[in-house]
């Protein structure tokens, strides 16, 4: 079954991706833009859409960022988490395809499983993301080569 989204608890992998924002506080909106910033690249590059799920109702001063056709943010409300909505999401998307679930929490991942979902941890997804943009750049590189050495041909006199 194709991989239909990839659910992203957004404070626990921001506390795990310390190469990002540095010099940022982990729950600034400065740290949060980046983040997003970096999914919604790593979405255009894998092809697949990305929900990211932060707790707490959505910050006074809004974020640079916001949901997009590739990245969904979403902020839960007071009295609710970003675990009980990815567990919701996880439960209304099995009919669809497999969900991927980056968190680090224990008891998360283990409720995902229960219900269906794949997990990664959020060293294992950093890595899926830094390889997938090094080769995302490689692409483009060589893209970009072919593409100057067809327009540089001599012209004929």
């Amino acid at each position: 079954m194709a991989l239909a989204r990839i659910l992203v608890d957004g404070y626990s992998l921001l506390h795990h991706w310390r190469e990002l924002a540095p010099g940022h506080p982990r729950f600034s909106g400065a740290a949060r833009d980046e983040l997003i910033h970096c999914l919604t690249r790593y979405g255009d590059a894998c092809g697949t859409p990305i929900s990211v799920f932060f707790d707490g109702s959505r910050p006074k001063r809004e974020s640079a960022a916001r949901s997009t056709s590739g990245v969904e943010v979403l902020y839960s409300r007071s009295g609710q988490t970003a675990d009980q909505l990815i567990e919701r999401v996880v439960h209304r998307l099995r009919p669809y395809g497999e969900v991927l679930v980056v968190t680090n929490d224990r008891a998360e991942r283990e409720t995902v499983i229960a219900l269906g979902g794949m997990t990664a941890s959020c060293e294992n997804f950093v890595r899926m993301v830094e390889s997938a943009m090094a080769d995302w750049q490689e692409d483009l590189r060589v893209h970009n080569r072919r593409e100057r050495s067809r327009f540089s041909r001599p012209h004929a006199r």
